[in-house]
C-alpha cells in the first residue's frame, strides 16, 4: 500500500534549490493542492524572479514568468481574462515585499480573485544574502555586515498584518515550515487559498515563514532551529483576515 508519493502535480525535475532549502517543501504543499482540489488542468502559476524564478519547470500545470515583481498584476490579468481558471503567483520577500509591494497592495485591496503564496526568508537568497525587506533588526547580511540598524534602514514590513489591515482580502495567513506540526498547517492554509479563489472570494495570501541556510550561514538544522527562536517571535503564526470567518462570528 502506497502511503507517501510525490504529488501528481509536480515534474519530475530535480530542484535546483541549495540542501536543507524549504522551498522544495513549499512547492510539494502547492502540489498537494493542486492534486486534492483537482485544478491541475484549470491551473496556471506565475514565476518570480528569485530562487524560484525556475519554479515553470517543477509544476505541471501551465506556468508563465513575471517581471521582477510584477507577478500579482500578471496574475490580474490572466484571471480577468480567463476567469475560470485558477491562478497563483508563487514569490519570495524581495520580488513581493520589495519591487513588487505595489502590485502586492493593490491587488489585495482590489480584492482580485487570485491565490499568492509568500516565502519569507528575511534574506535576498539568489543574488548572494543581501539585506531583503523582511530582514529582522540587527540581522546580519551582506548589506548589513553589523546587522540591520533600523535607524537607518526602518523596520522589517511584515506583509500579513499590513494586508489585513486593507477592506479588500478575504484571507491573509502565516504559516511556517520548520517542523512537521507547522508544515501541516501550512499544507492546511495553502489549500485554504486556493480554495476560496475556487469559490470567487477573492484574493487570498499566505505567508510562509522559511529558511535560508546558504545565506545565513548555518546548518540546515540550525537554520530551522533560527526560524524558530528568531523569525517566528517577529513574524507570528495564524490566521490575520478571514472575511467568511468575520461574517460567521457577526
Amino acid at each position: 500500500m502506497v502511503v507517501f508519493e510525490k504529488p501528481k502535480s509536480l515534474t519530475d525535475k530535480e530542484f535546483h534549490y541549495c540542501p536543507g532549502c524549504p522551498h522544495g517543501i513549499i512547492h510539494r504543499l502547492v502540489a498537494e493542492a493542486i492534486d486534492t482540489l483537482g485544478i491541475e488542468g484549470i491551473a496556471i502559476g506565475v514565476a518570480p524572479v528569485g530562487c524560484a524564478v525556475m519554479a515553470y519547470d517543477y509544476f505541471k500545470c501551465d506556468m508563465v514568468e513575471a517581471a521582477h515583481g510584477r507577478a500579482p498584476a500578471m496574475a490580474t490579468g490572466i484571471k480577468r481574462s480567463l476567469p475560470e481558471n485558477i491562478v497563483f503567483t508563487y514569490q519570495g520577500d524581495g520580488d513581493l515585499a520589495s519591487i513588487g509591494m505595489a502590485e502586492t497592495v493593490h491587488a489585495a485591496t482590489r480584492n482580485e480573485n487570485i491565490t499568492v503564496i509568500f516565502v519569507n526568508n528575511a534574506i535576498y537568497g539568489m543574488t548572494g544574502g543581501q539585506m531583503a525587506p523582511t530582514s529582522l533588526p540587527g540581522q546580519v547580511t551582506q548589506t548589513s555586515p553589523y546587522g540591520r540598524d533600523v535607524k537607518t534602514a526602518g523596520y522589517p514590513i511584515k506583509v500579513a498584518e499590513l494586508l489585513s489591515s486593507l477592506d479588500g482580502p478575504a484571507y491573509i495567513a502565516r504559516v511556517a515550515v520548520n517542523n512537521v506540526k507547522h508544515v501541516l498547517e501550512a499544507k492546511k492554509a495553502i489549500q485554504k487559498a486556493f480554495e476560496n479563489q475556487i469559490q470567487g472570494k477573492g484574493f487570498s495570501l499566505v505567508e510562509v515563514v522559511s529558511a535560508c541556510p546558504t545565506n545565513w550561514g548555518m546548518t540546515p538544522q540550525k537554520a530551522l532551529e533560527w526560524v524558530e527562536e528568531k523569525m517566528i517571535p517577529y513574524y507570528p503564526l495564524g490566521v490575520y483576515k478571514d472575511k467568511k470567518a468575520e461574517k460567521e462570528a457577526e
